[in-house]
């Protein structure tokens, strides 16, 4: 039996602790510690025998934790804690700010391949899984188009961002597919689709004591790169309402690939791959608990550098030996 993979966690937000529920589903793997901003002694773990350390003690721990897994936010976190750690840890993160991937792709792999660790980055499912969905569509059927669905779902991103106008006391918004532009889609009519067209937003909002229910609407509605390309619903609700019926953070989505085949390109084929996520974090911690491994199995195998889940064979994600695999799954 393989020597088990040590594992950190730096944070514990909600992704933390979905990784660190992750992590009991697999045998070959352990939890070694608890990394966070906070101070340790107000962190209260689901695994109490786990010490949780302040984020200044990292570096102590390096010869301790075969790879680290990042559970910070991609827009402040992730692009300084990555490149940092990597030179350090094999590190798995889940920076998921597609337009910038390529800039911290380029950051953590000088870091990574200076200490000689792998850097695995944008790890979750999209990116992640939608991602080599789209790559394998592609492929598979190169005369094509591609299109992606997210929700219904909360959008956590969209919903921090309501939260930050003025007289918002809370918020949770969220991404519902149209459901003719599936149907287009799913009938083979490869349409050219609008922003405006794939998907609605619906945003339950809780204001302040008297606040202006209208301008925070407005402000809503036109904020660029969120709402204003969208047809967007505004509900004002109560606190309790909100905790009644909001609690959670679902989502899904699916990624389809529409193409043809024949000599005269006569014959459709149609792709289709969906998730449907009763938790958002819980979900892409799974995702990052068997990236971690991964990451930990490539390096042991003299790789380095910064990764995605497009360079990752499916065996390093499974517990699996490749004798069990091909008996049971292939």
């Amino acid at each position: 039996m393989n020597e088990q993979i040590r594992v950190g966690i730096l944070g514990y937000g909600n992704l933390g602790r979905g990784v660190e529920l992750a992590l009991r589903m697999h045998a070959d793997m352990r939890l070694v510690a608890f990394f966070t901003r906070r101070d340790p002694a107000t962190i209260r773990t689901l695994s109490p025998k786990v010490p949780v350390y302040h984020v200044d003690q990292v570096l102590q721990m390096k010869d301790e934790i075969d790879v680290l897994v990042l559970c910070g936010g991609s827009a402040t976190d992730l692009p300084v804690q990555s490149p940092e750690y990597a030179k350090y840890f094999n590190i798995v993160d889940s920076f998921d700010t597609h337009a910038k991937i390529p800039e911290h792709f380029a950051n953590c792999d000088k870091s990574a391949k200076a200490g000689g660790k792998i850097a695995l980055i944008s790890v979750g499912w999209d990116p992640g899984m939608f991602s080599l969905q789209r790559v394998l569509g592609n492929a598979l059927l190169p005369q094509g188009k591609d299109y992606t669905f997210w929700g219904k779902g909360v959008s956590q991103g969209h919903s921090d961002a309501i939260r930050r106008i003025e007289g918002v006391k809370d918020a949770k918004q969220y991404t519902i597919p149209v459901p003719e532009a599936l149907d287009r889609v799913r009938a083979g009519e490869n349409p050219d689709l609008t922003t405006r067209q794939k998907h609605t937003r619906e945003c339950f909002v809780v204001a302040q004591e008297g606040a202006d229910l209208a301008r925070i609407e407005q402000e809503i509605v036109t904020m660029p790169n969120y709402f204003a390309d969208y047809d967007t619903t505004v509900h004002f609700i109560t606190q309790e309402e909100l905790q009644r019926d909001h609690s959670g953070i679902p989502h899904g989505g699916f990624v389809m690939r529409s193409g043809v085949t024949g000599v005269n390109g006569e014959t459709p084929q149609m792709i289709e791959y969906s998730l449907r996520l009763g938790s958002n974090p819980e979900f892409t911690a799974c995702v990052l608990a068997c990236y971690a491994r991964a990451a930990c199995r490539m390096n042991r195998d003299g790789l380095c550098g910064a990764k995605t889940v497009f360079d990752v064979a499916p065996a390093y994600l499974s517990a699996m030996s490749g004798e069990e695999m091909r008996k049971k799954l292939l």
